[in-house]
Formats: structure tokens, C-alpha cells, sequence
């Protein structure tokens, strides 16, 4: 009695399963088992050495340096210009960056916003953190979870919050 293919993939699956929970302690979703991030990464033209999730999502003119890790459940969506992540740099889970919004033409018929989002090397975004369009993340910066980056910010910068600030910017 030979095995239906669905019972091959489970039974692939719990071997997966357990070698990923034996390796690094981790459980994770069905696509995860069944993909490779990094020839995910290679497939998208990101640099050598990166790799993203199957679960994150890629839209648009979007490019990755060498050695990125781009986390679960990502948006990174270049369709209003260029999205630019540089090398070295941790995109963490749930990170949002765009280069466009529509706000202006829901709201009154205008044209929809866009603008290029460069993030420079050896940078972290933290996990829920969003990056809006226009915006550049100089190298070296470290973007706190759960921040809204609506404006530039310079290298080596540590900012947090919504909208993100550093520690020493007076909140007005």
C-alpha cells in the first residue's frame, strides 16, 4: 500500500519540524519547511549572503545588499521608486517600509505620494517598526520596535516611538 502525497508531505513535515526544533529550538509555518530564504534572496537579486523569509513580501524596484537578514512577515514595497536596503543590515519581523502612500488621492483626488527609501549599511529596523516613503535611514542607525520612521534620519542615530525620535529630541 504505497502513500498518498499528502501523507509524504506531512510525514516530510514532522521531520522538518523536529530537525528545526532539535538545530535552534524554533517552530515555524509550513512555508518556512518548504522554501530556502536564501535562494528566495538570490531569486530577487539581493546581495550574496542575504536571506528573507517565504513569508515576507517583495513589491516593486526593491534592493538588498550583501549579508541582510529580511525577517518574517515584511512588507517591503518599492512601487513608488526605489527601495535600497545596504549591506549588513536586520530588517526585523512585521518591518513595513514603503515608497508610496495614497492618502492624497483618497482624500481629494490628488496624486498618490512617492518617494525613494534608502537604508544605508549596518543598520536594525525593530520588530512592527514602519518606514515611509521619502525617507532615508543613514548607516549605523538602530530603529526601536514598534517605530514609525516618517522622516530622515542621520547615521548612527538610535530613535524609537511614533513618530521615531531620538532620546535627546525634546517631544513638543
Amino acid at each position: 500500500m504505497s502513500m498518498t502525497l499528502l501523507e509524504q508531505l506531512k510525514d516530510l513535515l514532522k521531520i522538518s519540524r523536529q530537525k528545526k526544533r532539535n538545530e535552534f529550538n524554533r517552530v515555524l509555518s509550513v512555508g518556512e519547511y518548504l522554501s530556502d530564504r536564501f535562494e528566495k534572496a538570490a531569486y530577487l537579486g539581493f546581495g550574496e549572503g542575504s536571506s528573507i523569509y517565504d513569508s515576507a513580501l517583495v513589491f516593486g524596484d526593491v534592493r538588498v545588499g550583501k549579508n541582510c537578514w529580511i525577517g518574517p512577515f515584511t512588507i517591503l514595497d518599492g512601487s513608488g521608486g526605489p527601495l535600497i536596503i545596504g549591506d549588513g543590515c536586520n530588517i526585523s519581523a512585521g518591518v513595513q517600509i514603503y515608497t508610496h502612500d495614497t492618502v492624497d488621492k483618497v482624500n481629494g483626488g490628488g496624486e498618490r505620494a512617492v518617494g525613494p527609501v534608502t537604508v544605508g549599511r549596518n543598520c536594525y529596523i525593530g520588530p512592527q517598526s514602519v518606514v515611509s516613503y521619502g525617507v532615508e535611514v543613514g548607516e549605523y542607525s538602530v530603529i526601536g520596535a514598534l517605530s514609525l520612521v516618517n522622516r530622515s534620519i542621520p547615521p548612527g542615530a538610535r530613535v524609537y516611538g511614533t513618530p521615531a525620535r531620538s532620546s535627546q529630541e525634546r517631544l513638543d
